[in-house]
């Protein structure tokens, strides 16, 4: 459905004062060449609109030679700022960046963040982003869940598909995605809602079923069969089942790297506005899918990288999985319960 002008300006404008924009700040616009129009155009009229100083840094694409997608999270590899220390320098001197690009998992994001530069990423279509616009209670609702995580020795998760697995935490912090960026040095994305984590480096164990309707990205389909993912000592060591697998199989070897197999983040889907259907709705290059990261009640899961959390391990592959009908319990006690988000509070919450 299209979104007019005045509608996606009113939405940045909303979002830019959750992200405590003052009259005076510089803000720069990280575009390339997927970077939809209106969004940008939006963008600039409701940063100058509040005072900033605003700016477009236009980088041109990498990657295409070796990704195997369209996808701008198909490949996390050299970004346009590798090496390009004009565009550093230009991005750490800003207040505020805001990446319609899409630069994730990468040593100058957290290079521009650790100078005090807050980045948000909005790159799904206008219609997505006006759906999602964040709120104060997305904040709310993900902070205090982000608490309950950072609190936990172990997160184990079960399914009726099959999924027992278990992940040891304490090495990596908790993370919140509530789509506004509210403090210095603070990325999020929007539109998002969820937390996160990763488990402690090689201690993951156990097993993923993938059951039919849970979503792969950054293929974007839903699962068609079961896939049953063996992990041991934090790594996905087999990946089994019929045509799904074999797919899932071919991709990740292409990247020929064993750091791909490896648990990365874990967490769950707190955002309401969120579907799980929604993908089936879209062409695939339409968006990144994060509806499906998002949507509530899901437990995400995902294979890669962990140099988010400052970890060491770094790799081009990462493939996100929002499994649904999953319980989720934080040291024996339930969160989410058969896909459903428990609203109890666990001792020592704030009530």
């Amino acid at each position: 459905m299209p979104v007019s002008d005045h509608q996606l300006i009113g939405a940045w404008s909303q979002v830019l004062t959750l992200s405590r924009l003052e009259p005076g700040q510089t803000v720069t616009v990280l575009t390339s060449a997927a970077t939809h129009p209106q969004t940008l155009s939006c963008a600039l009229a409701a940063a100058q609109a509040k005072g900033a100083i605003v700016n477009r840094l236009d980088l041109p694409p990498v990657n295409a030679e070796k990704s195997l997608s369209r996808d701008s999270l198909a490949y996390l590899g050299t970004t346009p700022l590798t090496g390009n220390r004009a565009a550093i320098a230009a991005l750490k001197a800003s207040d505020l960046v805001l990446d319609l690009m899409t630069l994730l998992f990468s040593p100058e994001q957290h290079d521009i963040l650790g100078s005090g530069t807050k980045i948000l990423l909005a790159v799904e279509p206008p219609e997505v982003l006006v759906r999602m616009v964040p709120t104060e209670a997305d904040r709310s609702r993900v902070t205090a869940a982000a608490q309950r995580v950072g609190r936990a020795k172990e997160m184990h998760v079960v399914s009726g598909a099959g999924t027992d697995l278990r992940c040891p935490l304490g090495q990596f912090p908790a993370i919140s995605e509530y789509g506004f960026v509210d403090e210095p040095g603070r990325w999020d994305h929007w539109p998002s809602g969820f937390v996160l984590t990763f488990p402690d480096e090689g201690g993951a164990s156990g097993r993923i079923v993938i059951d039919r309707g849970d979503i792969l990205l950054p293929q974007k389909s839903y699962a068609s069969e079961r896939i049953e993912l063996t992990v041991e000592k934090g790594y996905a060591t087999k990946i089994e089942g019929g045509l799904d697998a074999e797919l899932l199989n071919d991709y990740m070897a292409s990247f020929r790297d064993p750091e791909a197999y490896a648990i990365s983040h874990i967490g769950w889907g707190l955002q309401p506005r969120a579907r799980w259907s929604t993908l089936g709705l879209y062409d695939r290059e339409a968006s990144i899918g994060m509806d499906a990261r998002a949507y509530e009640g899901n437990f995400l899961f995902s294979l890669g990288p962990n140099n988010e959390a400052g970890g060491s391990r770094t790799t081009a592959c990462h493939i996100d999985i929002p499994l649904r009908r999953c319980t989720v319990r934080l040291d024996g006690e339930d969160v989410v319960r058969e896909g459903q988000v428990l609203d109890g509070k666990g001792p020592g919450d704030a009530r």
